[in-house]
């Protein structure tokens, strides 16, 4: 049974009066636990996206560059979007569930935070009420105001951007240590390591963003310690 098949199937489960915490008890081991990040994906990102009063077009399409959606699954996905929207449980039911569900696995609601992050862009606007959601959920997850400071900075144009907020470290961080952290990160977002933590392979383009974000960050430290060893001394 494909991905897209055994989310509708426990969507339908949803719409016919299983509870939300009988679906994901369900879903709570490997492979199942990838059903159970599309779920989060889809249902708290259409619940964020009636947050700025709207559902544009931006970001339903924003869902298909989150998971590449095959030619042979798009009538699939289309029914697991109705079935979302139609779902009567709050996000914060959501939050909840699926924050109990990784609880021990913070990098996997890093994941989820990104994709949410990717369609509340996609509409080229971050709306206050997109803010405010994505903050509550972050602080549901559990995550400081740091990491959701970082996460927003990394995608909202115009955000305060600290590189080391990016990498995780405290500025003065001596070089070296930057850089062995540097290398654990781009180690720990590799692609193969997404898929051991449950990420769907449909929903592995995330880690380009990230890598990208990470490397960036390196090579904004790396040069402004370059630039001050440099500089003429002053007497």
């Amino acid at each position: 049974m494909s991905l897209w098949s055994r989310i509708t199937e426990a969507l339908s489960a949803l719409a016919t009066g299983e509870s939300l915490a009988s679906v994901f008890d369900r879903l709570r081991t490997p492979p199942e636990r990838s059903v159970a990040f599309t779920i989060a994906v889809i249902a708290l990102g259409a619940k964020m996206a009636k947050a700025d009063g709207q559902v544009t077009r931006d970001e339903v399409a924003a869902f298909r560059e989150v998971f590449h959606i095959a030619a042979e699954d798009e009538q699939q996905a289309a029914r697991v979007f109705d079935l979302a929207r139609q779902d009567i449980a709050g996000y914060r039911e959501y939050a909840r569930r699926i924050s109990t569900m990784f609880r021990d696995d913070p990098g996997t609601l890093c994941d989820l935070m990104e994709g949410l992050f990717h369609i509340a862009l996609a509409d080229g606007f971050y709306h206050p009420n997109e803010n405010a959601f994505l903050e509550e959920v972050s602080r549901m997850f559990g995550q400081s105001e740091a990491q959701f400071r970082s996460l927003r900075a990394r995608f909202v144009e115009g955000a305060p951007r600290d590189p080391y907020e990016v990498l995780g470290v405290a500025p003065g961080t001596p070089l070296e240590e930057v850089r062995r952290i540097w290398r654990k990160l781009v180690r720990d977002n590799h692609p193969d390591a997404m898929i051991a933590r449950g990420v769907p392979t449909e929903a592995i383009r995330l880690a380009e963003k990230r890598l990208a974000d990470i490397n960036r960050a390196w090579d904004d430290i790396r040069g402004a310690a370059q630039a001050r060893e440099h500089a003429p001394e002053h007497v």
